[in-house]
């Protein structure tokens, strides 16, 4: 099967630091590398705790 222009994304989940859920999926470019704003975590909503906390990547 031929590639698409868009095959360099890739999903991948963000799970919170500190209930272990996997709150949020999301595209990034895997082309060039994952951003280091993504490697070392994203301040997102967990609805366990009610509140923001840490999300790192998680893939599947």
């Amino acid at each position: 099967m031929a590639k698409k222009k868009g095959d360099a994304r890739e999903y991948v989940w963000l799970q919170c630091t500190e209930t272990g859920d996997l709150n949020y999926r999301t595209s990034v470019n895997v082309k060039g590398g994952l951003p280091e704003k993504l490697k070392e975590g994203v301040n997102k909503y967990c609805p366990r705790l009610r509140k923001h906390t840490r999300h790192k990547i998680k893939r599947k």
